[in-house]
């Protein structure tokens, strides 16, 4: 289904440039990568869309980090339980969980089935719905309304009942390519807010784009 795109202001300092985004097709699951840490570098400039009681909202991945199989950070390094068991998925379903009992976090599971890894969506370019965005997060800014993972599932209407879900299949959430945009420059620095493995270099992120979450510093 085609996307038009808006040109937009995010703010006083910072024009968002009107892109084609051409014709947006779902990804198939035999285009993902095997690796995971390949995955979060793949779906950078890949788009999540979401398709909730009536609107569609989408959003181009500008941000993800990789939690790949025995990283003591990931959720399944303890191996397979009740609440982590869609990461042990076939790579393309969506691990959805609440952290701090406040913020829902949206990952896509990475290996093949039974082999637990997956990566975070940490921040999108909103797309389409960016009204519907603005008022599930009660702002009208632009660049803060899907930067960081919690902003992100809040702004698409992500919680547990999207947990499993098949990003690669007709359904509420899915992920889709523009086969016409060029590539992105990619850049990588450690994760965020970890206490342990805290010097792997598995976070990346579209350079220079206003979208990316996270310290100055790391935006570099």
């Amino acid at each position: 289904m085609p996307i038009q795109r808006k040109r937009v202001t995010a703010d006083p300092s910072h024009a968002i440039a009107s892109t084609p985004v051409g014709r947006l097709r779902r990804l198939r699951r035999s285009e993902l990568p095997e690796d995971t840490i390949e995955l979060a570098r793949f779906l950078i400039g890949k788009v999540l869309v979401r398709d909730h009681r009536g609107n569609r909202t989408s959003g181009r991945i500008v941000e993800t980090e990789a939690y790949p199989v025995g990283d003591a950070a990931g959720h399944a390094f303890i191996g397979l339980t009740a609440a982590n068991h869609s990461l042990f998925r076939a790579k393309g379903h969506a691990y959805v969980y609440l952290i701090y009992g406040l913020s829902y976090m949206c990952n896509v599971a990475a290996e093949r089935r039974g082999i637990g890894a997956g990566v975070l969506l940490r921040a999108l370019e909103p797309l389409e719905g960016i009204s519907v965005m603005q008022r599930r997060r009660g702002t009208t800014g632009l660049t803060e309304l899907a930067k960081g993972p919690g902003r992100l599932a809040t702004a698409m209407a992500i919680d547990r009942r999207c947990d499993g879900i098949d990003l690669c299949a007709a359904g509420p959430l899915w992920l889709g390519v523009d086969d016409e945009r060029p590539a992105v420059r990619l850049s990588r620095s450690v994760r965020i807010g970890l206490t342990k493995e805290v010097d792997r270099l598995l976070r990346f992120y579209e350079r220079g784009n206003v979208y990316v979450s996270g310290p100055r510093g790391l935006r570099r």
